[in-house]
């Protein structure tokens, strides 16, 4: 656990087929169910600081215990944290998350101070804000800062739930 952010809640992977990728978790790792948003982007959107257009894609999450599983596919070219590390590493994990309700603006600036830079940010609708921050000592060690508050706290919370009793039964479940 982080003394200064908690602990860590999220590892998110970049992938090529979001589909095959749930159904190798469901079926061969028994994560599930995954619950999938085909057209998950964001509202807002920027890119090392500069308004940008907000890339296109589907995110599915699960939960293995208290650790929630994101599957992240971009279907275009926009720029993005997660597009880059498609091109760089391929399919790869990408990020770790943490969580929070009302630190966003103190973790964010914790760690834009200790050399962190902001690249990408945004928001999904009104389900809270998130940034990723790179370091360019450790560039392959993306931070996501997640807000929280209000419906994406929510919507983690039955996502977590859904897990405790999965059965494997109905492995993907559109939202």
């Amino acid at each position: 656990m982080s003394k200064s952010f908690g602990t860590i809640r999220q590892v998110g992977y970049v992938v090529k087929d979001i589909e095959k990728a749930m159904e190798h978790w469901a079926k061969v790792l028994h994560v599930g169910p995954w619950f999938y948003r085909v057209d998950a982007t964001p509202t807002t959107f920027t890119y090392y600081g500069k308004a940008s257009t907000p890339p296109k894609m589907s995110i599915a999450v699960a939960n293995s215990g208290d650790m929630q599983v994101e599957l992240i596919q971009q279907h275009d070219d926009a720029d993005s944290l997660y597009r880059d590390s498609l091109l760089s590493a391929g399919e790869c994990t990408q990020h770790i998350a943490y969580w929070t309700e009302d630190g966003f603006d103190e973790m964010r600036s914790q760690l834009l101070a200790e050399g962190y830079q902001e690249g990408h940010a945004g928001q999904m609708g009104q389900r809270g804000r998130f940034t990723y921050l790179v370091h360019p000592d450790l560039p392959s060690a993306i931070i996501e800062i997640s807000e929280t508050r209000g419906g994406k706290g929510e919507y983690f919370k039955r996502v977590f739930a859904a897990a405790q009793d999965w059965d494997g039964t109905d492995p993907i479940r559109r939202v």
